[in-house]
């Protein structure tokens, strides 16, 4: 899901020539339909029931926060379509389709949209005084929609007000912080209020106006796939080049990160080292985008409130081609022509990473000891679907390996925010710790249970904790769960994983074209023909691979999991696979690793402020309103920032003390993929957080000046590092 002024790659990878004539749309939607109730999972058939859900998740996936149709609007879509809606589809009806509601949806959108701008500009001269007792929903998702179109206009009141509110309150924040460090106040750059956020309303605007025919295809076919399952998507052409990029972890294109301004422009957040940008010379972190040549010639696109993922599109291109940027320095001042010619840029910060560290620390009998642990990162699952040079098996087995030659004893293994990937990948890593066996279960739409395993002897035997949050997901839970049943790990963190046990294929649909058909655009399917299974027969959806060791995390409070996502598959179990035997020392050792972990967590302040959030977090998400008062607003922010800077001084001087102590036990060495044939790791540092890339700094961020935790280890991890510890010593 995208949000607005989300952070983009704008260096993607190599792309076909531009397509010379427009897709054929219908015949598209109609094989997609066909592939779809054919390969997926539940085989289920196009009904007139489905044709309904059909036409509530098209609503839902464009009006998600119920904005812009109220109820009955909603209704003239459901006399007209509710029960028609597939046979457009199958009769090759699907370009129409998409048109007419894209259209409805739009015209309603935009009419929201002239009203907020309206209200907006009454408060150009005078702002309001904020002195009602009204509330807004913070979310609006799952609340009825408004009855009609006077109870819609009475939300857009709200909702004005809280943006008019929040922001004023946003800027009498910076400038107290400002004033407080006796720094510059940042607002003084800032547009006046009303003109920031009409700016903002502009972008939303054009958002929705900028949508070509292939956006209004994807969204239609995208609402068809997902009342199948949630993750069984329809990709058009420009998002099958996206998702290919995202799963490799290697781009071609100018090596700058982007994002969205409310100003219209598009500004250089970030610039890869040693990348095309770089290497040019020209552009600088903060400069703005206004306009782009795609082919290096003078045909320029103006990209002004262009959303993020089309600047992407029209910046990308082949390896050797040439880009031209229309770029405003930091300050909106001197326009400039920049060239950069595009390359290969390997995403070092989404590739395996690892760090060696030396620990003198008492053992289980209060007496010194040296140990030897080790920190394996792994973001995603990554592999390259078009000629295979990417592989993160490959890239982790050199990390173990080298850790094994630096004697670490115990590793932990960060799964956190690992949201899948490669269900080959991912079979081949859990071999590296167990050895030869079944790694999962999968089964088919026809019942059909197969059982992937693995060969070898394992690589790594010594004692490993996997760190898992609410956002380790698919691939993650794979990888977690057999850990598990086969006793070979603790799993530590959130109290479960995402809950996400299918597997998707993607599907080039240009494969399912008749064969005298236009094959030029077609994108492709990725439908769930499967769902996976635990080697204990367990299944991950719904309920994920719950923790051994359940840690207050910052992601502890969030309503995110499978549970929470529309038209999810229900959790089921099959019977436990054979050929594997479940190593019992963890059940064992559990209880001790339990109550040594407790003890740690309730003496460790940064744990317990996590904990304190989640609590927070969900009070929020129960009470789900905010008021639109400004001094029932200061009162609530008062009492946050005064908690904030109790916070932040309790931990400068604890950070301090820290700090000091794991310079006195502690020795961290860096090891990337490329230190794995250094001669010596070198030592890790705080810079090696931006080794990858030069990022622009947040004025906003830092007034706050909060404490940077000691050596690069969260508390989270660090609470790992410590039950790796105890596994050893409880040897």
């Amino acid at each position: 899901m995208r949000v607005a002024g989300a952070l983009a790659i704008a260096a993607v990878a190599a792309v076909s020539a531009p397509v010379q004539a427009e897709p054929d749309y219908d015949l598209i939607g109609k094989q997609f339909s066909l592939v779809l109730q054919n390969a997926h999972f539940s085989r289920e058939r196009f009904s007139q029931e489905q044709y309904a859900r059909f036409l509530e998740c098209y609503v839902q996936t464009q009006d998600p926060q119920h904005l812009f149709l109220s109820e009955d609007e909603v209704q003239q879509l459901r006399s007209k379509y509710a029960t028609s809606f597939g046979d457009y589809l199958l009769a090759n009806q699907t370009a129409r389709l998409a048109e007419e509601l894209y259209s409805f949806y739009s015209e309603r959108a935009l009419a929201r949209i002239s009203f907020a701008e309206k209200l907006l500009r009454q408060y150009e001269d005078k702002l309001p005084a904020f002195d009602s007792e009204r509330t807004t929903a913070r979310t609006r998702r799952k609340l009825p929609r408004s009855a009609n179109a006077a109870e819609l206009e009475q939300v857009w009141r709200d909702q004005v007000e809280d943006m008019l509110l929040s922001e004023v309150i946003r800027r009498e924040n910076v400038a107290k912080l400002a004033a407080e460090k006796g720094k510059p106040d940042p607002n003084a750059k800032e547009k006046p209020i009303v003109e920031k956020l009409l700016a903002r309303l502009k972008r939303m605007r054009n958002d929705i106006q900028e949508a070509d025919r292939e956006d209004m295809v994807s969204y239609l076919l995208n609402a068809v796939a997902h009342v199948y399952d949630p993750h069984s998507d329809y990709m058009g052409a420009r998002e099958e080049q996206r998702f290919k990029d995202m799963i490799k972890a290697s781009i071609v294109g100018i090596g700058a990160r982007l994002k969205s301004d409310d100003d219209g422009s598009t500004v250089i957040e970030g610039i890869v080292k040693g990348g095309p940008a770089a290497k040019c010379g020209q552009l600088q972190l903060g400069d703005r985008i206004v306009a782009v040549a795609k082919d290096g010639d003078e045909n320029w696109t103006d990209i002004m409130f262009l959303s993020i993922d089309k600047v992407v599109d029209l910046i990308r291109g082949r390896k050797g081609q040439q880009v031209k940027l229309r770029v405003l320095d930091a300050e909106g001042g001197n326009e400039r022509v920049v060239s950069i010619v595009r390359d290969e840029i390997p995403m070092s910060e989404e590739l395996a990473s690892g760090r060696v560290i030396h620990l003198t620390a008492p053992d289980a009998n209060g007496q010194p000891r040296k140990y030897c642990l080790g920190v394996l990162t792994l973001p995603s699952f990554y592999v390259d679907l078009d000629d295979g040079e990417v592989h993160c098996a490959a890239d982790v087995k050199r990390i173990l390996r080298r850790m094994i030659m630096e004697g670490v004893e115990g590793i932990v293994l960060d799964l956190r925010f690992n949201g899948g990937g490669s269900l080959d990948e991912v079979r081949k890593m859990v071999g590296f710790f167990t050895g030869a066996g079944p790694v999962v279960q999968v089964k088919d739409s026809r019942g059909h249970v197969e059982r992937l395993t693995v060969s070898g002897r394992p690589i790594f035997r010594g004692d490993l904790v996997v760190l898992i949050n609410k956002l380790s997901a698919s691939a993650s839970e794979i990888f977690a769960g057999a850990m598990v049943d086969y006793g070979r790990a603790v799993v530590a963190g959130d109290e479960s994983t995402f809950g996400k046990g299918t597997v998707q294929v993607p599907r080039g649909l240009a494969d399912y074209m008749p064969y005298f058909s236009s094959r030029e655009g077609c994108g492709m399917i990725k439908v769930t023909t499967q769902k996976f299974y635990r080697v204990g027969g367990a299944s991950t959806q719904l309920r994920g691979v719950p923790s051994d060791i359940v840690l207050p995390t910052a992601t502890t409070g969030l309503r995110i999991s499978e549970g929470e996502q529309d038209y999810a598959l229900p959790y089921d179990e099959i019977p436990r696979a054979g050929g594997y035997v479940m190593n019992t020392r963890i059940a064992r050792i559990l209880p001790s690793l339990l109550g040594r972990s407790a003890a740690r967590v309730a003496k460790d302040p940064d744990l317990q402020y996590m904990q304190e959030d989640a609590v927070r977090a969900d009070e929020r998400q129960k009470k789900n309103s905010v008021s639109l008062n400004k001094k029932v607003r200061e009162e609530e922010n008062e009492a946050l920032l005064a908690r904030k800077k109790r916070i932040d001084e309790e931990r400068k001087v604890r950070y301090e003390k820290m700090a000091a102590e794991d310079a006195k036990n502690m020795v961290i060495y860096r090891l990337n993929l490329s230190d794995v044939k250094a001669a010596t790791l070198p030592i890790a540092s705080k810079e090696d957080k931006t080794e990858f890339m030069d990022e622009v700094e947040d004025p906003e961020e830092e007034l706050t000046e909060t404490p940077e935790y000691p050596s690069n280890l969260d508390p989270v991890l660090r609470e790992g590092l410590h039950i790796v510890k105890d596994m050893i010593d409880l040897r």
